[in-house]
């Protein structure tokens, strides 16, 4: 092989490698991250939306993915986030409905994410307005809506309360399909808050790994950008948020309103998630074995909306956007087209 040769094939490699060096720091997470987490960069722009809540103006994160190829009036998909994530969780799904053609709009709501964190009665139908808010600012008359976990609660209360613009839902393993008040102790917002001043990362772990079958090294940023807000002063704020929320959660389920809705629905569940808002406060064994049975749930749900299809995901925990990546989305497509 001749010198040039390979001197320039070094030089490639040695190229490649360097941007595969840069990609990794472009990734790294920050130490710290203040209430609307301002160093953590998400997959794709994230834009601003001032909506007023209890007379006062809070800035809404929110990105606007077009549809990677050009395509004509583009069908527009809303996503959802969970109560412990937020949009950036939905990059692969995200990019997925982009290449097939859809719009992809992904709020973090607030309380949540890159939005603000205000200390207010949080409730699904101030959410849910909200978001239609959002839908009207950007020109989106009509929506598929796709909800994650607690974002299928407030899924279910938009096509609820804006039958008209939902063109389809879609419930992942939502959260809200049994009454956690008849169950679950109660616990008042002081002792909730505290609940939260106690998080560290190590417990925040330990949650988030009862949501997989297995864990995975890709999971770990989504305890880490969380936990990166612990240390940082305004904590407090983020804490109060969640505290807030899940009251929120507890006190406003939409379980009893599933036979009113009117959009078509897929209801796609992963069969090993036993997720139960509030479990840690449960001491009854009985009842922990009773409740969170998301097989059981997952069939009730199906059968309560008129016009739903069931997909039931063998050994799929809580999250089949990340555990059963494809298989979700081809289910997802399927529906939506």
């Amino acid at each position: 092989m001749k010198p040039v040769n390979v001197l320039l094939k070094t030089f490639c490699l040695l190229f490649v490698l360097g941007l595969l060096n840069l990609e990794a720091q472009a990734q790294q997470l920050p130490a710290t991250l203040n209430a609307t987490m301002d160093a953590y960069q998400y997959p794709y722009e994230v834009k601003y939306l001032p909506v007023s809540v209890e007379g006062k103006p809070y800035k809404m994160a929110y990105m606007d993915v077009a549809p990677a190829t050009q395509v004509q009036n583009p069908q527009a998909v809303l996503l959802l986030h969970g109560k412990n994530f937020f949009g950036a969780y939905w990059r692969q799904t995200i990019k997925f409905l982009s290449d097939n053609g859809f719009r992809v709009i992904v709020p973090d709501q607030i309380g949540f994410g890159k939005s603000e964190k205000p200390e207010v009665y949080y409730n699904f139908h101030q959410l849910a307005q909200n978001t239609q808010e959002l839908l009207r600012h950007l020109g989106v008359q009509q929506v598929a809506v796709v909800g994650h976990s607690m974002g299928g609660m407030l899924a279910t209360r938009f096509a609820l309360m804006y039958p008209g613009m939902t063109t389809k839902l879609v419930l992942e393993n939502p959260i809200g399909l049994e009454d956690y008040r008849l169950f679950v102790p109660y616990k008042n917002l002081e002792e909730l808050y505290q609940e939260e001043l106690k998080r560290t990362e190590e417990s925040m772990r330990k949650y988030h790994n009862t949501y997989y079958t297995a864990w995975k090294p890709a999971y770990d940023e989504w305890v880490k950008v969380p936990a990166a807000q612990i240390d940082h002063p305004d904590y407090p704020k983020v804490a109060k948020a969640s505290a807030l929320t899940y009251a929120m959660i507890y006190q406003q389920p939409v379980v009893y309103e599933f036979d009113q809705v009117k959009a078509p629905t897929l209801v796609v569940i992963g069969q090993a998630d036993r997720t139960i808002v509030g479990k840690g406060y449960i001491k009854d064994k009985q009842k922990l074995q009773e409740h969170g049975q998301y097989p059981q749930l997952g069939q009730q749900t199906a059968k309560a909306i008129p016009n739903a299809k069931l997909v039931a995901l063998q050994q799929v925990g809580h999250i089949p956007h990340f555990e059963a990546t494809e298989r979700f989305h081809e289910e997802l497509l399927a529906f939506l087209r």
